[in-house]
């Protein structure tokens, strides 16, 4: 594999991998421990990551291995032996190219020997001790190449390459890494680090991390500006932001992609990711540099793990393969279990509450839910650890919505945080049900949700709201319950417009208390249609409003037969209404 590498790097562009650190932070470990110790501890995630990159279409994987030399342990106290962390991590990079029919490498990353607070107090020839024992333990694991990273002095990038030459002669990939204002930490030029270099045995040379996309441009052009060697760039994911003990990056998969498209273009031989990168820009990076490089025999796909098959499908989802008209209620919970029987033959009740209220229900009352998820104000780490608990309990039917803060404080109209909206959480569960998480990762199984969406018939902008309504039904929406309509003719207008469209879709029907909620949705509530024919009946009802409140939803119930697969009843805090509406929908048939 060693001359492998050198003649691969000739022939097309190599795609590296992504974050390590960045994607095991995400799954809940602290940028304070020692991450490479995580191979011994935890050795079944860092195999998951590494396989997700070759899923990716990685052509290389780098070890879990920056920091991984005794120096590094020892700041953060860690007391494992440096050498069985180097070797564990190269056996789980090793694994995840098995059965693989297309060449992937191993690189063992290998970075400063300490970090740039104690440069100063260490000597050069301790350093230099920590890389040899560090380099030896990556090749004694076997590794096909080694990879200098993210060197922001000089001096240390040249003292690494010559000590990794006087203990192998496998390919030497040697990056510094170089701030917004072109220069490394110490002050070095790309041009610097290339005539530094030149003399010295290395086969590639790069540029890592510290600045996201757009800046690595300039240093890649300045880099091969000054050297014949193949050049490597591997960007963060834009500048990283802090929110409370979690850190995120900006930068879209597609914008990482416009920009590794551009690297190619410009002559980079090695194109990967730094920190803030996951599968999901590799995947990216990779489509959009598939007409640059030569086709395998075997595709990317054959990479895939296969995934264990999923749970068994959701009660909706059996009931909407039968031919009836399907029933459901929905209900908030006030507390006891007995209001869910109160469902008359609606069977299937809508939950609007949380998952514990939808799994109380399930076990206490014998009825099977739909739980709506709602995104505002959650992170996407957030709910995806929600959304999996809640699968691993049974809860399979789940309807999204972006959500409406609560009213809160001197600024009632204020907006939300939404880290994603109702499309990126149907994204999310589609992910999930694919068997990867929302950082592109494969998980070790995969769910089996079936994903429904919120669609209005009476919009205002009836276009803008079916072009979202094929967005969410694009994004892996398997089915659309409507917000309460209280006339069926745009209803119908919407069901024309999705005909196309293979979808079951469900209708809200909400019975009118009386004239005053009446008149309230129709003139003071936007995207709301209420006719005048159910204002004038409600306004001349006086105490028998309720009742035709009823009678006008038996009515639209019965309509509704002709247009869709099922409806949901709207009862909310008052399950008698159930009872009371499908009596009243028997009584005039």
């Amino acid at each position: 594999m060693r001359g492998r590498f050198a003649e691969q790097l000739s022939e097309r562009v190599l795609v590296f991998d992504g974050a390590m650190g960045t994607v095991l932070h995400v799954a809940g470990n602290s940028l304070d421990r020692a991450l490479p110790e995580l191979n011994l501890a935890n050795p079944e995630l860092v195999s998951t990551i590494h396989e997700s990159y070759v899923a990716a279409g990685a052509d290389v994987l780098l070890t879990n291995t920056f920091g991984a030399n005794r120096l590094r342990l020892a700041e953060h106290g860690c007391s494992v032996s440096a050498r069985d962390v180097n070797l564990a991590a190269v056996r789980l990079a090793r694994q995840a190219r098995r059965g693989v029919h297309r060449t992937i490498f191993v690189a063992g990353a290998v970075s400063p020997a300490v970090s740039a607070a104690r440069r100063a107090g260490v000597r050069a020839d301790e350093r230099s001790g920590a890389v040899r024992e560090q380099v030896q333990a990556l090749v004694d694991g076997g590794v096909d190449l080694l990879v200098l990273e993210t060197f922001g002095h000089l001096d240390e990038l040249v003292e690494a390459v010559r000590v990794t030459a006087g203990v192998t002669d496998l390919p030497i990939v040697a990056q510094a890494t170089f701030t917004a204002h072109g220069t490394t930490p110490g002050g070095e030029t790309p041009r610097d680090v290339v005539k530094a270099l030149s003399e010295l045995p290395v086969t590639a040379i790069g540029a890592n991390c510290t600045v996201g996309p757009q800046h690595m441009l300039a240093v890649l052009d300045e880099l091969r500006d000054a050297t014949d060697l193949p050049v490597g760039v591997h960007p963060n994911a834009g500048m990283p932001r802090r929110t409370g003990r979690r850190f995120t990056y900006p930068v879209a998969r597609a914008h990482f992609g416009r920009y590794a498209r551009r690297y190619a273009e410009r002559g980079a031989a090695m194109i990967g990711g730094c920190c803030g990168t996951t599968p999901g820009h590799i995947r990216e990076i990779v489509a959009r540099l598939a007409d640059l490089r030569p086709r395998e025999t075997r595709p990317v796909a054959a990479a895939v793990p296969k995934p264990r098959p999923a749970p068994p499908r959701s009660p909706l989802a059996r009931r909407l393969a039968r031919p009836e008209f399907v029933l459901a209620a929905q209900i908030t919970p006030r507390g006891e279990p007995e209001d869910a029987t109160r469902l008359g033959g609606a069977g299937l009740a809508l939950v609007r509450g949380n998952f514990g209220e939808a799994l109380r229900l399930e076990r206490a009352a014998g009825v099977d839910t739909i739980t709506t998820v709602t995104a505002w104000d959650r992170s996407l780490a957030q709910l995806q650890a929600d959304l999996l608990g809640a699968h691993a309990f049974g809860l399979r039917t789940v309807v999204c919505e972006t959500g409406t803060p609560v009213p809160l404080g001197d600024y009632p109209g204020a907006d939300g945080i939404w880290e994603v909206d109702s499309v990126g959480l149907i994204g999310l569960l589609a992910g999930l049900n694919a068997g990867r998480d929302h950082n592109g990762l494969t998980l070790a199984t995969r769910t089996a949700f079936h994903i429904g969406a919120r669609v209005n018939p009476g919009a205002e902008d009836a276009d803008a709201e079916l072009a979202r309504t094929k967005a969410k039904i694009a994004a892996g929406a398997q089915f659309l319950i409507t917000r309460p309509v209280y006339e069926l003719d745009n209803l119908a207008r919407m069901i024309a417009e999705l005909s196309g469209v293979d979808i079951p879709v469900l209708v809200s029907i909400a019975p009118l208390s009386g004239f005053a909620e009446a008149e309230y949705l129709a003139y003071e509530v936007p995207d709301v249609a209420v006719p005048p024919r159910a204002l004038s009946e409600l306004e001349v009802a006086g105490e028998r409003a309720a009742e035709v409140g009823l009678a006008l939803a038996a009515e639209l119930l019965d309509g509704a037969r002709e247009l869709v697969r099922g409806a949901v009843l709207v009862a909310d805090e008052h399950p008698g209404k159930i009872e009371s509406l499908l009596r009243q929908r028997k009584s005039s048939v």
